[in-house]
């Protein structure tokens, strides 16, 4: 079995910052992918952001690029999201998953976390 568990959610004010965190327990191939979705009440699920855990390559939404920054501790098995500028539009209950491949298609994603609450108000 495969568990995540994301933290490092909260309340924050417009143009601040939070430092998201998944961390991973179970069998994970260097060659897997983790995602970064997020997903506000009564809209679909979307990507974030991906990073390969074997080579650091990644993917950004145009919505989050150059504010967001996606990264890996592979030694602790842990997978940051860096978010900046935060604006209002970011609030959701971000999720992190596990694919087999590079992918930025939700249905991919075949292990998920419980999610950690993102909101951004002024």
């Amino acid at each position: 079995q495969v568990q995540l568990v994301e933290s490092g959610g909260g309340l924050v004010q417009t143009g601040g910052s939070l430092r998201l965190s998944c961390a991973a327990s179970g069998r994970i191939f260097s060659t897997y992918t983790t995602a970064w979705f997020r997903q506000a009440p009564g809209k679909e699920r979307e990507i974030v952001a991906f990073i390969v855990l074997a080579d650091t390559r990644t993917y950004y939404a145009d919505s989050v690029k150059g504010r967001f920054t996606i990264s890996r501790d592979n030694a602790k098995n842990t997978v940051y999201l860096q978010m900046n500028s935060l604006k209002s539009e970011d609030t959701a209950v971000y999720y992190c998953g596990i694919s087999r491949r590079m992918s930025t298609t939700q249905a991919d994603y075949f292990y998920w976390g419980q999610g950690t609450q993102v909101t951004v108000s002024s």
